[in-house]
Formats: structure tokens, C-alpha cells, sequence
């Protein structure tokens, strides 16, 4: 066991010590040791509520033979981290956390790992730091959040909150009724309710063979997610016995698989960074032409808030992710055959006995669009790729010609969209919240959303070399490579240019001739960063383009 380095020997006597210091018992010293990496915290919804599964996944560890050690590593929500300085933090706490993990594995010598998680950017943290350490991993994400009730409405946080602003602001509800939404829109703990970024990645662990089946939508506050974390901390001791590590689940089929679900379900476009983060630790050739290649063969088959009504408890009760993968496997041929922690192939999953709901989960044969549900973009403003969420854009608003309003920072945008400077026909062009201008590529929710509540969400585009919460809807694109720092067109852009938007096509093009934009690339001066100090400077330094998944290990 890794576990001896720490506890054989006489040169150990000291580190025995220690061990039997935290309440290790002589007969549990010679059992395999085992972290579980939990992100429990009060200030995040999502997991405010692991003390309880922390539990379920120490007996289960127990129960399979082992002895079970609960460390801590940080978690962020983007929604309260949402529209301030705060979500410049967000996505490089993903690698923050990765290298948390990977500190106490290695420094403590683990044996194994169950990592805790449900949240945007710790569920590829956690991913991520599997893969670099390669040491048996099963993951746990804890589920959605019960739907908001208000008044008959079934609210989510989206749609309760951040869409309620813009109707407030619009008088189209009072203060009164705002402040129902308010309370009422997030009753229990667990990831909020619709396919935003935190479900999606839980979708794809569980497509990828991390987690166990069943456990990317079963809900927070279940007892099934209590059974799947304790059966989760059983089947860890049996991975470390047979030695089955990330590198034999999360290979280039498996998170191709992930690709293809994805955008089957239509999820966040964040899943694109993630996914190739993870491919990057996992050292898995897996890139942007990928999620291209397979984006032409896959059309969307389920549709969730926030771009429909149903939410995450609808998917659950449809069969979850294992009657995606029945719906799916055999009808996509780009789909293949992998096996996960839980030591069942997909295609026993996909072929078993088991209920699925064909109004939630459409068959192949007739999906909601035959698009898929995120696409890639090309074109003079975006030469390396631009981002878009199909899923979120009405079918009208699909080709897209405007003019551009721009703006340096989610701030100044959002003022001018609450002052109604925005107007229907314009391109909103936010810059220099990429992965280095940001730094950190903050998500556009706040604009985005107030765009959608203030009744624009047809008549006006946002684009952006940040991203977007897997909450947004509407026509907005994301990911715009280069950034301006690095010298990309979006950086160039001035008030009254014409934007192109081909969506079937897959074209992004600033409609100015290409002598001008050369004039105006010799008269270029970035703005200067915006954070000069501590970790986000560190990122900055470091990261890289959205492209390569923003990723710091280049």
C-alpha cells in the first residue's frame, strides 16, 4: 500500500506517532488509507449539506475495510461570487483545488481518494487532481437542489433571481413579489436546479465513469445519495485492491463519450473548458475539433432550465443518466464501450431493464433540434474559437446581424443595459474578461440575464472573451480566442460595427474590411490589468488561452 511509506518501519515510529494522534487505532493502522476530499463549507448551497454524506462515505469506507481520513479543500459559488470581483476567482480556484488535492495525497501517501464535490469548478478540480495523481479515485457529487415553489410558479435560481431583476426593473412585478422569489427560489441545499454548470459536470463524471450510476441526478436531501455515498466509500477499497486507477476510466473514449452526452443534454458551455482541462491532466488528446467533429452528429435530445421549464428533479425521474445513456448508446455509432469505478460497462447500462420518460428524454429519432446543444465558432473575430449554448437560442435569433456597443468590463456593460443604453440590434462586446484580462474569465450572467428579463433576449447578442453560467439563455457567445489582451479582434471592435452571427454555419465575422482592422491593430494598446497582486496575478502569468481549457500546467 502507498499508505506503508507513512506507517512501516522503525524509521516511521515518529509518523505512527502522529497517526495515533488523530485517534488512529493500532488495528486500523494496518488498514488501507483513505482520503476523503471533501468541499463542505456553509457558504455554499451546494454543499452546505455533506456532513451528512461525509458520514455515509466513512462507513462505507469502514465497511469495506478501511480507515477513512476527511481533509478540506476550498469551494466557491459562483452564484453569490457572481457580478463583482469575487468571479475572478472562480475558475482558477478549479486548479487551486486540483493542487489541494494532489498536496494532501501525495504528502499523506493515500492509499485512494472519494472526492466530495457538486459545485462549477470543484467537480473538475477534483477530476483533474484524479487524473495528475493517478491513484484509485471515485467520485461523489451530491445533486440538485429541491425546485423553488412561489405562488404555483416552479422557480430555480436563474429564473427566480437573476431574470427576476430585469422583470422587477421592468415593472413587470412588484417589490413584494420579488422578494417571494427571493426567499422561496433555492429551498434546500444541493446544486442549483437547472443543467447549469454544476449538473452538467455531474452528468458527464457519471458519462465518464467517475461517479456510480444514479449519482449525477439524484437529488441533495435523498436518501439515494446517502446509499450511493456509502456504497461510493465501499467500492473505493475494492478499486485500491485491484489497482483500478483514473488512467483506465478516463480515457479519450470516455471523454468523447462526455462530449457527445453533452451536447445530447445541451449543458453549460463551461463543460468545454473542464472536459479539456481534465483531458490535458489525463494526458488524453482531446481538443476543440472534437467537440466540432461531433457537434455536426449529435442533436439535442433533452431541454432543461434555463432553457425550458423542466429542471434536474424532471431528469431524475425520467431515468437519469443511465436512460440517456440507453437512449443514446447504439444510435450515436461515435459512441463507444468504456467501464467505470462502478466495474459496469456502458453498455450494460445502456442495455438494462430500466424506465425512461421519452417526453424528458427524446429519442434519437426525434430530438428537440437536430442541433446539438453547444457549437463551436469561427471566423476573423474569434480565428482560434468562440463558444455558444444552442440550447439557450430561440430559433429566430439562430443567424444574427447587429451593431457592436462596447465595453471593458461586465460592469460597465451592466450599467448600460439597466440604464436601457442597450437597445434591440446590438451586438453587447464585453472584453477583457478572458482567462488573463479578467484574469480568471469571469461568467456573464448578470448582463446576460438582465438582457433576457428586461425582454430583449431576441433582439440583442452578447459576446465575450469571458463565459457564461450554464444558466444563460439567449444568444450569446463565449470564449472569443484571442482575447483582447493577447492581441484578438474583439479588442479592436468599436461602437457601430457591424457583427455577424451564423450559428447553422458556425461563423462569427466582424464585418470590417481587413485594412482597417490592420490600421487598427498598429494603434492597439491593451488595457492594463486589472489585478496586479496575490494569486489572480500568479494565474495570470500562467494560464492559458480558452482554447487549451485555461489551464495553468502548460
Amino acid at each position: 500500500m502507498r499508505s506503508d511509506e507513512i506507517k512501516q518501519g522503525l524509521q516511521r515510529t515518529p509518523h505512527r506517532a502522529l497517526l495515533y494522534a488523530t485517534g488512529v487505532s493500532e488495528k486500523q493502522m494496518d488498514k488501507r488509507f483513505i482520503g476523503i476530499a471533501s468541499s463542505f463549507t456553509d457558504l455554499v448551497p451546494g454543499h452546505s449539506g455533506m456532513r451528512e454524506i461525509e458520514r455515509q462515505i466513512e462507513k462505507g469506507i469502514h465497511t469495506g475495510g478501511g480507515q477513512a481520513f476527511i481533509f478540506g479543500v476550498p469551494a466557491i459559488c459562483d452564484g453569490i461570487a457572481m457580478g463583482h470581483s469575487g468571479m475572478n476567482y472562480s475558475l482558477p480556484s478549479r486548479d487551486l483545488i486540483a493542487d489541494c488535492v494532489e498536496s494532501v495525497a501525495i504528502a499523506h501517501k493515500l492509499d485512494g481518494l472519494v472526492l466530495l464535490t457538486n459545485c462549477d469548478k470543484i467537480t473538475p478540480g477534483m477530476i483533474m487532481a484524479a487524473a495528475r495523481l493517478d491513484i484509485p479515485c471515485i467520485v461523489v457529487t451530491v445533486g440538485p437542489m429541491s425546485d423553488g415553489k412561489c405562488r404555483n410558479q416552479t422557480l430555480t435560481m436563474i429564473r427566480g433571481t437573476f431574470e427576476a431583476i430585469g422583470k422587477f426593473s421592468n415593472g413587470e412585478i412588484d417589490e413584494k413579489m420579488l422578494k417571494e422569489m427571493e426567499i422561496t427560489s433555492c429551498p434546500s441545499a444541493g446544486a442549483c436546479q437547472g443543467l447549469y454548470t454544476a449538473n452538467t459536470m455531474a452528468c458527464l463524471t457519471e458519462v465518464m465513469g467517475m461517479s456510480l450510476p444514479g449519482c449525477a441526478t439524484s437529488a441533495a436531501v435523498s436518501a439515494k445519495t446517502k446509499r450511493i455515498a456509502f456504497d461510493s466509500g465501499v467500492i473505493i477499497n475494492e478499486l485500491i485492491e485491484k489497482n483500478i486507477r483514473p488512467s483506465s476510466i478516463l480515457t479519450k473514449d470516455s471523454i468523447r463519450n462526455a462530449i457527445i452526452v453533452d451536447l445530447a443534454l445541451g449543458g453549460s458551455t463551461n463543460s468545454i473548458l473542464h472536459l479539456l482541462a481534465i483531458a490535458n491532466e489525463a494526458g488524453v488528446d482531446i481538443t476543440l475539433k472534437d467537440f466540432e467533429e461531433l457537434s455536426f452528429k449529435v442533436p439535442q435530445i433533452i431541454k432543461l432550465d434555463p432553457s425550458a421549464a423542466k429542471t434536474m428533479a424532471d431528469l431524475d425521474n425520467a431515468g437519469g443518466i443511465p436512460a440517456v445513456l440507453k437512449t443514446i448508446y447504439g444510435n450515436i455509432p461515435e459512441m463507444k464501450d468504456t467501464i467505470g469505478v462502478s466495474g459496469i460497462k456502458l453498455s450494460e447500462i445502456a442495455n438494462a431493464e430500466m424506465w425512461c420518460d421519452n417526453e424528458v428524454i427524446r429519442p434519437v429519432s426525434n430530438p428537440v433540434t437536430s442541433n446539438p446543444g453547444l457549437a463551436v465558432l469561427h471566423g476573423n473575430l474569434a480565428p482560434d474559437g468562440a463558444v455558444v449554448k444552442i440550447s439557450g437560442v430561440e430559433k429566430e435569433c439562430l443567424v444574427f446581424t447587429g451593431k457592436a456597443k462596447t465595453f471593458n468590463s461586465e460592469e460597465a456593460a451592466m450599467k448600460a443595459i439597466m440604464e436601457d443604453k442597450v437597445i434591440a440590434g446590438d451586438v453587447v462586446v464585453i472584453r477583457y474578461e478572458g482567462p488573463k484580462g479578467g484574469p480568471g474569465m469571469r461568467e456573464m450572467l448578470s448582463p446576460t440575464s438582465a438582457i433576457v428579463g428586461k425582454g430583449l433576449g431576441k433582439k440583442v447578442a452578447l459576446i465575450t472573451d469571458g463565459r457564461f453560467s450554464g444558466g444563460t439563455r439567449g444568444l450569446c457567445i463565449g470564449h472569443i480566442c484571442p482575447e483582447a489582451p493577447a492581441g484578438g479582434i474583439i479588442g479592436l471592435i468599436q461602437d457601430g460595427d457591424e457583427i455577424y452571427i451564423d450559428i447553422p454555419n458556425r461563423e462569427i465575422t466582424l464585418k470590417v474590411d481587413e485594412k482597417t482592422i490592420e490600421q487598427r491593430r498598429k494603434n492597439f494598446v491593451p488595457a492594463p490589468l486589472k489585478i496586479r497582486k496575490g494569486y489572480l496575478k500568479r494565474y495570470s502569468a500562467v494560464v492559458s488561452s480558452a482554447d487549451k481549457g485555461a489551464i495553468t500546467g502548460m
